[in-house]
């Protein structure tokens, strides 16, 4: 059957403006780190993709290395854009990082020029793009100069191979640097990637400060901390759960007794505002309005539409913040 995105789309959706750029996003996103790659099945991450876009979740974030085996969640996307998407590459967001291990040598990662460069060669090959919207440097490298790793992301957007530039999992200072360097070239940064949810909230120490300075946006990466803040937990661990399974970073010894109490505590919070756990737990992340965006990861359909009904309920009373600040200080 030949795809038609539905008309109302852009209907409930909310767009945040990126930074102090023209770029709006999302208010939430589709990260394709597990469930999109030659491993998974084909037709569940198709059907993710195509739902996320018909509830106007118009960005998909990627890295050189995601999927399993490595490579295949970009092969996969480049597959639905050929399949499905191609008339809808002008509504659509595409994000790609490198950073991390990608092939041997001592060319494979980190943050050298050439590396950076043959990486996203290599992504625009394996999505058949001639451009990404947003490129990343997925990791500060400590043996190269900041200025070589801005200085060839710069030269990636003169090359007209990515529009936007972006940095991950680098820390305020490091940020304040990047934002420095590249105002200088005159590619200013785009975005921040960090990992930000109720559990982890390092970024409320310094980086939300230089970001908002510097006019970057900010895309927070496991609002819902890989399935903890969601009901799957509430009851233990789930047999099919990622702490059950040798998956990303999320172990079962990670999930003690005390969390889960934690857990529950919050359900019953989310309850009382009408919302899942998840829900508010994305919308927690939101609030303020100094995230731009909510990467969320999902392996069904019906978790895509759950999240996405985050929006229905964004604000929160302070005491609602303070209960919840409350549960998380236990």
């Amino acid at each position: 059957m030949v795809y038609q995105a539905r008309a109302d789309r852009y209907d409930t959706m909310k767009y945040n403006r990126c930074g102090r750029s023209g770029l709006k996003l999302p208010a939430i996103s589709l990260g394709m780190w597990h469930n999109f790659g030659g491993r998974d099945i084909y037709e569940n991450a198709r059907a993710m993709i195509l739902r996320s876009f018909d509830l106007g979740i118009t960005h998909y974030d990627l890295a050189n290395g995601y999927g399993s085996p490595s490579y295949s969640a970009e092969q996969l996307l480049g597959q639905v854009l050929i399949s499905d998407l191609a008339a809808y590459r002008d509504e659509i967001v595409i994000s790609t990082k490198s950073g991390y291990d990608a092939w041997l040598g001592p060319y494979g990662e980190w943050g050298s020029k050439k590396y950076i460069v043959s990486s996203l060669d290599r992504s625009l090959k394996r999505m058949g793009l001639d451009y990404v919207d947003i490129y990343y440097s997925h990791r500060p490298d400590p043996e190269t100069p900041f200025e070589e790793t801005m200085g060839a992301l710069d030269m990636l957007v003169r090359q007209g191979k990515a529009l936007y530039i972006g940095i991950s999992n680098y820390d305020a200072e490091q940020t304040a640097e990047a934002i420095r360097i590249l105002k200088a070239l005159g590619t200013p940064l785009l975005i921040h990637q960090p990992v930000y949810s109720m559990f982890e909230r390092w970024i409320e120490n310094g980086l939300q400060d230089v970001l908002e300075i510097g006019g970057s946006g900010t895309i927070a990466f496991c609002p819902l901390a890989q399935g903890l803040l969601t009901n799957r937990y509430l009851d233990g661990i789930p047999a099919d759960s990622r702490a059950a399974k040798p998956v990303a970073h999320l172990r079962e010894h990670h999930v003690t007794d005390e969390k889960l109490e934690i857990i529950r505590q919050l359900s019953e919070v989310a309850k009382e505002r009408g919302q899942s756990l998840a829900q508010m737990a994305i919308a927690w992340v939101l609030r303020g309005g100094k995230v731009t965006s909510a990467l969320i990861g999902a392996s069904r359909v019906e978790q895509i539409e759950e999240n996405a009904k985050a929006l229905d309920n964004m604000v929160f009373s302070l005491e609602e913040l303070q209960t919840i600040d409350n549960i998380l200080a236990k």
